[in-house]
């Protein structure tokens, strides 16, 4: 290991000793300053995030808005890891939470700020300190974080960038130090980071892929479900995870519903991602093009059909492409990372709702209908972390967020999130 990478490690783990013990209430407080810094800088901030991968300007602003807000929200929160007194005949009756220590991050470049501060900022307010490992075509994003942070008066060890590679990542979750690792990315990622953390007995987090269905019934708001289906599917030209990626449409609807859903797909055309009317803008880098184009292929060969075509206008824009795809088509058990949508059509809600749960994930699901009933089948019913009635996915501070399957494990967001990297202490005896 670099000497440079040992000394942040070793700082982490020394300011942790003095962070653990700074009240939950002063803590706060660096948090509130750092989401004004943020909000007021939106703009300056979303350049970095749009020059590194490509985001529309007016999305890399609203993201590192929804940062601000996701801070305020922990800011302004009680402190529910206060020593909670539970009722029993001893004198000691307590659980104190206790934070862990270092965490490491693991983070993606499809949202470079967010992501990073969706994990870090519940982990810093608990006591723990970080070090990120960003994606390597962010490190500008989190250097910019780091100096945020200490910009707001954090200590510099509490939260520290990491220009490593990811075959560092192995020798950083192994030192003594660490002490947790939270990771968001792909599934191989996750499974070679959570087989490190438990052969070496460390808490981890994972929040991986998803192939979320957004469904479509017959009593649906047909007009608003196809405006928000083709933003919930190319939004950030559709590199996230909980994007939607199979469209599954009650027969009944089809030939009223597929054109309008055809009309708004085609609005989304690519564009300057600096030019603040753009809603879509190329891809983060010309190898993931690369696959992308590989999978369109894969599908057509499997039997799918083409709705709209996915055309290559770059080496790393596309015009959206639109796909019917039948069950069995090994596409389905992949996710489609990109400007690439599947439709598929069922005959009844029974069918509808076991497309939707044959695949390997189970992040996040949409349902439209107006019929409680129905809603309620789907709620009960559906594999997944969360599911949306007559809404796209989003995440939102307020609501847990993480998957099932192999979407993952663990919950970032709420106040369930605090509670992910501190250790339950009972205290007890007379």
């Amino acid at each position: 290991m670099e000497q440079l990478i040992e000394n942040k490690l070793i700082k982490a783990d020394q300011t942790f000793s003095e962070w653990k013990k700074t009240p939950f209430e002063e803590r706060q407080k660096l948090i509130a300053k750092m989401a004004g810094i943020l909000k007021s800088n939106s703009e300056k901030f979303g350049k970095i995030i749009t020059k590194e991968m490509n985001k529309p300007i007016s999305q890399s602003i609203a993201e590192i808005e929804k940062c601000a807000l996701m801070m305020n929200y922990y800011a302004d929160t009680d402190n529910i890891l206060k020593p909670e007194k539970v009722d029993s005949e001893y004198h000691y009756s307590e659980i104190h939470y206790i934070p862990k220590g270092v965490i490491l991050g693991v983070m993606p470049w499809n949202f470079p700020f967010w992501q990073v501060l969706r994990f870090a900022t519940p982990a810093i307010l608990a006591g723990n300190t970080v070090v990120l490992k960003h994606a390597s075509i962010c490190f500008g994003s989190g250097n910019a974080i780091e100096k945020i942070f200490w910009e707001a008066g954090f200590a510099e060890g509490i939260f520290q960038n990491l220009e490593v590679g990811h075959k560092e990542v192995k020798e950083i979750l192994e030192h003594d130090a660490v002490k947790g690792v939270s990771l968001t990315g792909s599934g191989r990622a996750g499974g070679e980071v959570a087989s490190i953390a438990g052969l070496n007995v460390k808490k981890s987090l994972l929040e991986l892929g998803g192939s979320d269905a957004f469904i479509i019934l017959d009593d649906a708001d047909l007009n608003e479900a196809a405006k928000v289906g083709a933003q919930a599917r190319l939004q950030n030209c559709g590199q996230t995870c909980v994007a939607a990626k199979r469209f599954i449409i009650d027969e009944k609807i089809e030939e009223e519903f597929l054109p309008k859903f055809i009309e708004e797909y085609k609005k989304f055309v690519p564009g300057d991602p600096m030019n603040k009317e753009t809603k879509l803008a190329g891809m983060a880098r010309p190898d993931l093009a690369d696959d992308l184009e590989n999978q369109f292929k894969k599908a057509l060969e499997n039997g799918a059909e083409i709705i709209i075509p996915l055309e290559r206008i770059s080496a790393n824009e596309f015009k959206p492409g639109l796909i019917r795809v039948q069950e069995g088509n090994p596409i389905l058990q992949e996710e489609l990372f990109g400007p690439l949508g599947m439709v598929m059509v069922a005959k009844n809600d029974a069918e509808v709702l076991q497309m939707a749960n044959d695949i390997p994930f189970g992040l996040s699901n949409s349902v439209w209908t107006k019929n409680k009933d129905r809603q309620l089948f789907f709620i009960e019913g559906l594999e997944s972390g969360t599911v949306n009635i007559n809404r796209m996915t989003s995440s939102d501070p307020r609501f847990p967020f993480g998957g099932t399957k192999a979407s993952g494990y663990g919950t970032e967001l709420s106040l369930i999130a605090l509670k992910e990297f501190v250790t339950p202490k009972t205290i007890v005896g007379n």
